[in-house]
């Protein structure tokens, strides 16, 4: 299984994988278009605008990002995608994070910096405004960008280019409402005038410190907010006289603040990120060589955490050393489940009735034998007059009792399938809530 988080930037969505130790093999750091597919589709996978991989810098910088489109491409740069990816940095790396990092993407080197209220502001390096750069066949205007005029059915269109590491088609119109965004959006996508394809931003300006897009991505067509898109419509508005070098940028998820102050500088990107939930894909999911990276990855990052060990007899420990105990690997039936399994640090479990009847005298019985272990340890302290050695392992096989019927078997293999499916902190959580009633009611 591989494990993987979940975040969004304005409700652009996206699947990031840690890969930075590089643990990551083949199938991942290469992956397969179809898979990609897989995974980003809404009903029959994860969901996602893309894919993001943190991968280990070629060179002085802090990483490299690879990201990839939900069609399975491959794009440049994403403005929303490295916000998302920030955050995950600071959220994976906790007190030892940073609060900037450069990374290096297909566009060049980009450095996102996590201010103190939480948004992430990111330089986002200097436009390119040559049609050789973007790439685009559109004539270079008198405007400072390439622009021209694009025929669709009945319809001529104005239009400008601007790449910010990936092309950008900027689309002045009058009412976002009143145009056929569905039809428009991928033939513009796909037009000759940009041989690489290119997004697609349709804009409405409200005022000199306010504009509106819409955003007709390539590669996934209508997203919820496009970062780089939305420093592009700046540019190209500011450029066509059409906006302030400072402005809010709204899309439908949100707004960004974008500057471009300095005509020979860098576009400045400020807005949120948050994350979603941290899970793995199961076995069905996964490329055949990525078994056991999310546990890889746990003790990486999160080796002060709790951390459960699910061993044989359905006990359970928490544990603070660094080490994950492979038991939880071995288990026979995490190959069982055919569809992702999901844990939300935002969310509490929901528990059936049965669950909540068996899992508190679990937790309970797992106390009371670790209570006895403490108590076996101390013994083994002691000078003994046993002409044989105490056997530990011989003692902990005799606590444990094999269910005598079906109604035992099924009740355990319940239990079972709730722990295969449910987070870490949830199930410490769980109990302590259950001793805490357990110290309650004895009082």
């Amino acid at each position: 299984m591989l494990q993987f988080s979940k975040y969004q930037g304005l409700g652009n969505d996206f699947l990031i994988i840690e890969g930075r130790h590089g643990q990551l093999p083949s199938t991942v750091l290469s992956p397969d278009p179809a898979w990609i597919q897989r995974i980003c589709d809404r009903r029959f996978g994860v969901g996602g605008d893309g894919l993001i991989l943190a991968l280990p810098a070629s060179g002085d910088a802090d990483l490299r990002m690879r990201i990839f489109n939900a069609d399975g491409s491959e794009a440049e740069m994403c403005g929303n995608g490295i916000r998302c990816l920030a955050r995950f940095l600071a959220d994976t790396d906790g007190e030892t994070s940073k609060s900037s990092w450069s990374v290096e993407t297909s566009a060049g080197l980009i450095q996102p910096c996590l201010l103190e209220d939480g948004s992430i502001e990111v330089d986002m390096g200097r436009p390119l405004l040559q049609p050789a750069e973007i790439p685009s066949t559109l004539e270079f205007g008198p405007a400072g960008l390439p622009q021209g005029e694009i025929s669709i059915g009945r319809a001529t269109l104005a239009v400008a280019a601007v790449g910010m590491g990936n092309p950008h088609m900027v689309v002045p119109v009058e009412d976002l409402d009143a145009i056929p965004f569905e039809q428009w959006g991928p033939t513009l996508e796909d037009d000759p005038a940009f041989p690489a394809r290119t997004n697609v931003h349709f804009l409405q300006v409200h005022n000199r410190q306010q504009l509106e897009i819409r955003v007709w991505e390539r590669g996934s067509g209508p997203t919820l907010a496009c970062g780089t898109g939305a420093c592009a419509t700046l540019v190209a508005a500011v450029l066509l006289g059409l906006c302030d070098d400072v402005a809010e940028v709204r899309l439908p998820g949100g707004s960004l603040q974008i500057s471009w102050t300095d005509r020979d500088g860098s576009v400045l990107m400020t807005g949120p990120a948050e994350a979603v939930f941290d899970a793995v894909l199961t076995p069905a999911f996964t490329p055949a060589d990525c078994q056991g990276l999310e546990l890889v990855h746990l003790q990486q990052t999160q080796p002060s955490q709790p951390q459960i060990t699910l061993q044989t007899d359905l006990s359970i420990e928490a544990e603070s050393a660094p080490d994950l105990n492979t038991a939880y690997q071995e288990q026979e039936f995490k190959s069982e489940f055919q569809e992702p399994a999901f844990t939300s640090h935002a969310q509490e479990p929901t528990f059936t009735s049965e669950l909540k009847a068996e899992l508190p005298e679990l937790f309970s019985d797992q106390r009371d034998i670790t209570l006895e272990r403490q108590e076996i340890t101390a013994q083994l302290a002691e000078p003994s007059t046993d002409q044989e050695p105490f056997n530990p392992e011989a003692s902990k096989a005799s606590e444990a009792q094999e269910p005598t019927n079906d109604a035992e078997k099924k009740s355990l293999k319940r239990v079972q399938n709730f722990l295969s499916g449910t987070s870490l902190d949830s199930l410490l959580k769980l109990a302590s809530d259950s001793l805490d009633k357990r110290s309650r009611d004895r009082k």
